[in-house]
């Protein structure tokens, strides 16, 4: 499932392609028919991301609500268009541009108050702006309560939304936090320390649409290491590195499933801290 890091560029994505400008909107599949209709011919007014969620904005109709799961893919093209498959529930295009989503969990037409429903049930979103879903003091209130692991706390979309099971993995490593911390023995320093990094770690994300977690002195030139090689792409200290030596202590990461994904850590680095 995509980060929250990958939503955040395809809502960048939108506005730099679509917005402003009116869209033809199809569902080839079929399946998102009655909701194309309604915004076709519409200009895209806005996209923004919370989360996991992709909200594409037309003013007149409503909100298309994206939410891509396992399975959802986002393809980009110029024109002229290929004729889409009838695998693509939704197709927007211009004279210039087009866009083809596949397999999302949800794509709906909703409204504005059904979009801040949405927004409501979700914890705050380290790539959004201060005030608008992005106030760690109200996931810090929920983790300091809780007697639930700091790792499954970080996925939970309730307490922390966007951070997937790369980020969750690796900022514990960064902060040498053992992930079987429960919440409420976690230091507001820590949690602080936590939060800014991951609102760092994923605009570089944004950026560079990958995940790269090492430090510039654990690069692979800096310590004469060859890559890493892996389809989810980006230097990292610990995700899908199950039983490798760790990059600082040459100890074995350990892996194992916790909140149903696999985690991963070094234990050695990441030693359980006295409770409070």
């Amino acid at each position: 499932m995509p980060e929250g890091h990958t939503i955040h560029r395809l809502a960048a994505d939108h506005r730099e392609r679509f917005e402003g400008r009116k869209v033809r909107a199809t569902s080839p599949q079929g399946k998102f028919s009655d909701g194309a209709a309604l915004v076709s011919g519409h200009p895209l007014s806005t996209a923004e991301a919370h989360g996991k969620h992709l909200f594409l904005g037309f003013a007149e109709t409503g909100w298309i609500h994206i939410h891509l799961g396992l399975f959802g893919k986002v393809a980009f093209g110029g024109t002229p268009a290929p004729p889409p498959t009838d695998t693509v529930r939704l197709r927007l295009a211009t004279p210039t541009a087009y866009m083809d989503l596949r397999g999302p969990t949800t794509c709906a037409l909703i409204t504005d108050e059904e979009k801040q429903a949405i927004h409501a049930r979700l914890g705050p979103d380290p790539l959004r702006p201060r005030g608008e879903g992005n106030d760690p003091e109200a996931a810090w209130r929920r983790i300091s309560r809780s007697r639930t692991t700091v790792a499954a706390l970080l996925l939970d979309q309730k307490v922390v939304a966007g951070v997937g099971n790369v980020y969750r993995a690796e900022v514990l490593f960064r902060h040498g936090i053992d992930p079987y911390t429960p919440g409420k023995d976690l230091t507001y320093a820590q949690w602080t320390a936590i939060w800014a990094d991951l609102v760092d770690l994923m605009r570089e994300g944004v950026r560079h649409n990958r995940i790269d977690t090492v430090r510039p002195e654990h690069t692979p030139e800096a310590m004469g290491r060859p890559p890493r090689v892996d389809d989810h792409g980006g230097e990292v200290y610990v995700y899908r590195r199950a039983r490798q030596a760790c990059h600082i202590c040459g100890g074995e990461i350990r892996t194992a499933d916790l909140a149903a994904r696999n985690l991963f850590w070094c234990p050695a680095c990441q030693r359980p801290q006295p409770t409070r």
